[in-house]
């Protein structure tokens, strides 16, 4: 009688799940940051003393994509149908959206409205999963600090303008 060594794929198949939330979430945020890239219009906006540099934006939501991909992995891996996943989707859906309506259709206040929610599906995140899965909570506590930031910045940039 002979043994399977189950090890490796016991070992490889969490591997590549995460790989697979990582190359989503990475992939589709770059793809639309890159497909609604600010351009003129943006660059002609009032906006607040407290706006960061251009240069910041792209490693900031880099090092966010990979926290938002590890949080939203162990998630699934722990319950893919429960309520925290679907609290996960809701915000990456959200996140995705947000872009293009500021950037590609010039909607400073609808998208401002984008992120209110997105912010509030941010922290119920981290709520529902603070007892559950510590360190996917704390994974979105940075994102839940940067989208606070980009609420307010956002915010002022619509009122501004």
């Amino acid at each position: 009688m002979s043994t399977v060594n189950t090890a490796p794929t016991r070992l490889l198949r969490p591997l590549l799940e995460l790989g697979a939330f990582l190359l989503v979430v990475i992939g589709v945020g770059s793809v639309i940051g890159v497909l609604t890239a600010p351009g003129e219009w943006y660059a002609g906006l009032a906006k607040p003393p407290f706006n960061p540099p251009s240069w910041l934006f792209a490693p900031v939501w880099l090092a966010l994509y990979v926290c938002i991909a590890v949080a939203g992995w162990r998630t699934w891996r722990r319950a893919p149908a429960g309520r925290a996943m679907a609290l996960w989707v809701g915000q990456m859906l959200l996140n995705w959206l947000w872009t293009p309506v500021f950037f590609a259709l010039h909607l400073p206040w609808p998208a401002f409205g984008v992120i209110v929610v997105l912010l509030g599906l941010i922290v119920a995140f981290i709520a529902e999963r603070w007892r559950r899965d510590r360190v996917a909570a704390w994974l979105f506590v940075p994102y839940a600090a940067w989208v606070s930031f980009a609420t307010l910045l956002n915010g002022a940039i619509a009122w501004l303008n």
